[in-house]
């Protein structure tokens, strides 16, 4: 495989950039179509008769395990969808805390609330309702989720963490993306603010460079160049000597995802050096068999980050070498489908990790949310 050539490719898919969904949806089949609406039919049946009579799904204590699959609902034209968000917006909303996150709260939590995290997915979540009462639970949740970033003067100054202090504050790849994709997508919202309140945003600039060191150099000559990790501590994908006889960590496929994603979020252009290459980094490591680099560790996390950074690049297909080229929406709607475990009735159907119960993988409330979202995004939603 020609390095060189592959560059080349990926800048000139850069360049024709889908207008919208619908377009990105007529570059897939009927046939994958069908596959896919199915697919969706069955999931969000089996999460319709899975939500429990409070609003949420799973456990209570991680609002987010709620909010996942409320988005899926938001994207979709499911029957029961007004009945279902209204019952799961309900829910967040009682975990709405007067400093404007969205957590659960117990004196007794080991996790500390994971109130990052559970602030950035739920406030997202929120918003895709498109609901005016909620404008002023967004906008203080913006200012919570705001003030979680790390702006310190270290090496982790600009990244978000689970916590905004203490117990599991240290930021990571992961938190870092669901923040900026909380704060980008909700960015509108300010104009609604009270005549003479401050605005509120991160230092994207400092985020920015909190990516970048996450970043394996895309100039280095390795075939890890422009690929992500999770944190500087942790080598979740194991390490490898460099030709300087240096140990590094290993990038791998969600992260990379994730990276291009907060990239496309903190606005770069598709033609900077960074976000080319971690499209490369993709399309060398090509694979929906496995998490490149993790196996089927967080599988169905990959599939979900996957689709969502690739329809928000705007392009349908990679290049897998020279003289092959993928319709990634296509290959995603057909893997994730054949993946889904259909009731006995053929009218509910979920997905779970059957091989990996790593990253929460084991919870089926989870990952049929991770698939779902991920059949949406390749269908351009």
């Amino acid at each position: 495989m020609k390095r060189e050539p592959i560059r080349a490719l990926i800048v000139a898919l850069a360049c024709a950039i889908v207008a919208n969904g619908a377009d990105a949806a007529a570059t897939v089949s009927a046939e994958a179509r069908q596959t896919a609406h199915a697919a969706i039919e069955r999931g969000l049946n089996w999460l319709t008769e899975l939500q429990h009579e409070r609003g949420s799904w799973s456990n209570r204590k991680l609002p987010a395990l709620t909010a996942l699959p409320m988005m899926a609902f938001a994207r979709s034209d499911h029957p029961e969808k007004d009945r279902v968000l209204a019952r799961a917006s309900a829910f967040l909303l009682k975990n709405v805390h007067d400093d404007g996150g969205i957590y659960y709260k117990s004196a007794i939590s080991i996790t500390g609330g994971l109130q990052t995290y559970n602030t950035a997915i739920c406030m997202t979540g929120l918003h895709l309702l498109n609901d005016p009462k909620l404008a002023a639970v967004v906008l203080n949740a913006r200012t919570f989720l705001a003030a979680t970033q790390r702006l310190d003067g270290s090496d982790r100054n600009g990244g978000f963490g689970y916590n905004r202090k203490g117990f599991m504050s240290r930021p990571d790849l992961n938190n870092t993306t669901y923040a900026l994709e909380a704060m980008r997508l909700t960015q509108d919202l300010e104009d609604l603010r009270a005549g003479g309140e401050m605005t509120v945003d991160i230092d994207w600039g400092a985020a920015l460079k909190f990516l970048q060191r996450l970043q394996v150099d895309p100039a280095a000559a390795s075939a890890d160049a422009g690929g992500f990790n999770y944190t500087f501590a942790e080598p979740k994908a194991g390490t490898h000597t460099n030709a300087q006889d240096e140990i590094v960590f290993n990038a791998y496929g969600s992260m990379t995802y994730s990276g291009l994603l907060a990239m496309i979020y903190a606005q770069l252009p598709r033609s900077d050096p960074r976000v080319r290459s971690a499209v490369e980094w993709a399309a060398r490591h090509w694979s929906l068999e496995e998490n490149p680099g993790m196996g089927s560790s967080g599988l169905f996390f990959f599939y979900n980050v996957l689709g969502k950074a690739l329809n928000a690049y705007g392009v349908d297909e990679l290049p897998i070498d020279d003289d092959t080229r993928i319709n990634w929406r296509e290959a995603l709607i057909r893997k994730v489908a054949a993946e889904q475990i259909v009731d006995e009735s053929g009218t509910t159907g979920h997905w779970v990790n059957r091989e990996s119960k790593r990253f929460l993988e084991g919870d089926p409330i989870l990952v049929t949310s991770y698939s779902l979202l991920a059949l949406l995004f390749a269908l351009g939603k």
